[in-house]
């Protein structure tokens, strides 16, 4: 651990974004190439990167400012929850499948400090923020509270209520302008193209963890759980 924070010290002196610093986070465990390929295959982990990922969100929408404070706080119990489960036995807990199926079998899954409720959480607040990211990249001509008023309508809107849209609503009043945040999104040393690229390069890597985890909750019928 202490070499890995290290090792995102030099890189943030060199002036990297947190996403590239997630996307090579990330890479430390996907396949390679020769004879280290089945090794790596098992070390990876759809759980760690759900985790990986949720953390990098958070460090995205701090730099929205306060305005995101309840999702981010969300976020990171839901992470913690899946933490702490996970180091109890790492090899039982590496898939998300293994930790639904599990709670699921034990008559747990719908309770509320559950791991699935954690991972279903986790997953929409991984479609918003990709949305949100998606959004601005793509139309440069809509405001950053415009972009996060349509991805909040599009992603976390039908599954809120009315505290929830409340705590929203008010947290909209206080969101940056969008060149502040796409300059704090692009670290000190690159431009706009690197951070499209690293941009997509997440969505990637988002994509099949967002996968396992819609075809487990549809299978046992738990994706359509609402909020307070």
């Amino acid at each position: 651990l202490e070499a890995q924070m290290e090792r995102k010290r030099k890189q943030m002196e060199k002036g990297k974004s947190e996403l590239r610093l997630t996307m090579e986070e990330l890479s430390f465990f996907s396949p390679g190439d020769g004879e280290e390929v089945q090794v790596q295959e098992k070390q990876k982990s759809s759980t760690m990167d759900l985790i990986c990922v949720s953390k990098q969100l958070i460090r995205v929408l701090e730099e929205i400012g306060p305005t995101l404070l309840v999702l981010r706080q969300d976020i990171l119990q839901n992470v913690q929850r899946l933490q702490d489960l996970h180091a109890k036995d790492p090899s039982k807990y590496a898939s998300l499948t293994a930790i639904v199926t599990d709670e699921v079998e034990e008559g747990t899954s719908k309770k509320t400090n559950s791991r699935t409720k954690a991972i279903i959480w986790l997953a929409r607040s991984i479609k918003f923020s990709i949305y949100l990211l998606e959004k601005l990249l793509k139309t440069p001509e809509m405001s950053l509270e415009e972009v996060v008023e349509e991805a909040y309508s599009c992603t976390l809107k039908q599954w809120h209520g009315w505290i929830s849209s409340a705590a929203y609503k008010v947290a909209m009043k206080l969101i940056p302008e969008r060149e502040i945040f796409i300059a704090l999104l692009m670290g000190s040393c690159q431009d706009f193209e690197d951070l499209e690229e690293d941009a997509n390069s997440l969505i990637g890597v988002v994509h099949p963890i967002l996968e396992e985890i819609n075809v487990v909750l549809a299978k046992y019928n738990l994706d359509k759980m609402k909020s307070s």
